[in-house]
């Protein structure tokens, strides 16, 4: 009888080999903030490039000459592919990375444009295409038949994986599958052992139907930071009690409570229609021996160092401006996607 390799899904705090993102690009949404988008994206491309390997995706090779003039003095640790993509947003459409043994396995999951909210034809096979340039290494690469988004997902890198079901409950996403079917694809798929459910908690301005990410975030096996409203007045007050209220009753795989760290609400940020932004400081990305957090002018940035810090006390924090991510509805570790130490990238 032939072995199968144990999947282990690493989380993120695992050690990296490259981080990747999409540099906005001319037919971006992002148009009207461009100069604005790509100086915060320049903040983040340095502070990945200074510690480990950074990917860019550009739309085009005009671009890709555009941004290695930018980032010039970092080319020795980043590597291009030219492919095109409709948004930047790559933890939704990046492949996600299992490990089968010793080895690294890319999984393409099927993207719908959110529960088909938008039609982002590019985007659809932005991770076939992403890997047919070679810039992953020879990685091989699954595509599943089921509709899922990085963004939607967190894992303890022991079997756990937490989730929210207005997500990934959602009619939009897989009509066709109940609760337990979606349970066991994503055991499945990624090795776990259990799948643990928010029904509550969601950011105002949110398009993506409350991925985790901009809710509650692993920060170790034991350890959850989350978004929380002590502000009665706010309209996401209710649900984000609720939330935490959930949160309180989750367990670890050995049944202790989790050590829960909340995260502040920033004051609203608005668009130029008068519309809510999905500001959170929980959309932070986790790299090698550093933490890459959204920060919005506000008072409440130095409260959510703080209580992070504590999270991560040995990595550097790093504040990044996101204000300009948000104007689309995302920020830090929405426009970005880790990829653990097993991938073995190309030299540069």
């Amino acid at each position: 009888m032939t072995e199968h390799p144990t999947i282990h899904f690493p989380p993120e705090w695992a050690e990296q080999s490259a981080v990747l993102l999409a540099w906005p690009h001319a037919q971006s949404e992002f148009n009207p903030w461009r100069t604005d988008v790509e100086d915060t994206y320049e903040e983040i491309a340095i502070a990945v490039a200074q510690r480990q390997r950074l990917i860019i995706a550009c739309y085009d090779e005009a671009l890709r000459e555009q941004v290695a003039a930018r980032l010039k003095p970092y080319l020795a640790n980043i590597s291009f592919a030219v492919v095109p993509y409709d948004l930047e947003w790559v933890r939704d459409t990046a492949p996600l990375t299992v490990e089968a043994g010793p080895k690294a396995k890319l999984l393409d999951f099927r993207f719908n444009g959110w529960g088909n909210k938008y039609d982002l034809s590019n985007d659809i096979t932005f991770a076939r295409n992403l890997h047919k340039t070679g810039v992953l290494g020879k990685t091989p690469m699954e595509s599943l038949d089921f509709v899922l988004e990085g963004g939607s997902l967190e894992t303890d890198g022991e079997g756990t994986l937490l989730t929210t079901a207005r997500c990934l409950l959602n009619p939009n996403r897989n009509p066709e599958l109940s609760q337990s079917q979606i349970e066991e694809q994503l055991k499945s798929a990624f090795g776990l052992n259990r799948v643990l459910w928010l029904h509550h908690g969601f950011a105002e301005g949110d398009d993506t139907d409350a991925h985790v990410d901009t809710l509650a975030r692993f920060c170790s096996p034991t350890t959850i930071a989350y978004t929380a409203s002590n502000d009665p007045q706010d309209p996401n007050h209710a649900e984000l009690t609720a939330m935490e209220d959930e949160l309180k009753a989750l367990r670890t795989a050995d049944g202790k409570p989790y050590k829960l760290v909340p995260l502040p609400v920033p004051k609203p940020i608005v668009s130029e229609e008068g519309e809510r932004l999905p500001a959170t400081y929980a959309n932070f990305l986790i790299i090698n021996k550093a933490v890459l957090i959204p920060v919005y002018d506000d008072d409440e940035d130095a409260t959510a160092f703080i209580r992070l810090s504590n999270c991560f006390p040995d990595r550097d924090l790093i504040g990044i401006f996101a204000t300009p991510l948000i104007r689309q509805f995302g920020s830090i570790h929405c426009m970005t996607m880790q990829f653990p130490k097993s991938l073995i990238l190309p030299e540069l």
